[in-house]
């Protein structure tokens, strides 16, 4: 499938990710969810995009907790693709790993 990479957005452009939010990801048996785990959707807001917010999904385990405030989060192997809803194109995320930014050096 045709990614977002592939035509040549350059997924830094997107610039700060704040974490906001962390939901499990179900499993879904004949279009219902069950009790299964699949993984999590780590969400972030971005300042530079109008604080739009993007849902990214990771399969596994639960890499981290919410932090205690808003916490600039970054993202190892993301992938983003575009695909068509009723009228709308949206966009679907996915990562390998997730980690929080650490701004001390």
């Amino acid at each position: 499938m045709l990614t977002i990479r592939d035509i040549g957005l350059d997924l830094a452009s997107l610039g700060q990710m704040l974490l906001v939010d962390i939901t499990p990801c179900r499993e879904f048996v004949d279009g219902k969810p069950t009790d299964k785990i699949t993984g999590y959707r780590y969400f972030v807001t971005l300042p530079a995009k109008n604080y739009k917010r993007l849902g990214v999904r990771i399969d596994g385990k639960q890499i981290m907790e919410m932090p205690d405030s808003v916490m600039e989060v970054e993202f190892t192997g993301l992938d983003i693709s575009a695909y068509v809803s009723g009228k709308f194109i949206q966009l679907s995320a996915k990562a390998t790993g997730i980690a929080l930014v650490n701004k001390r050096a």
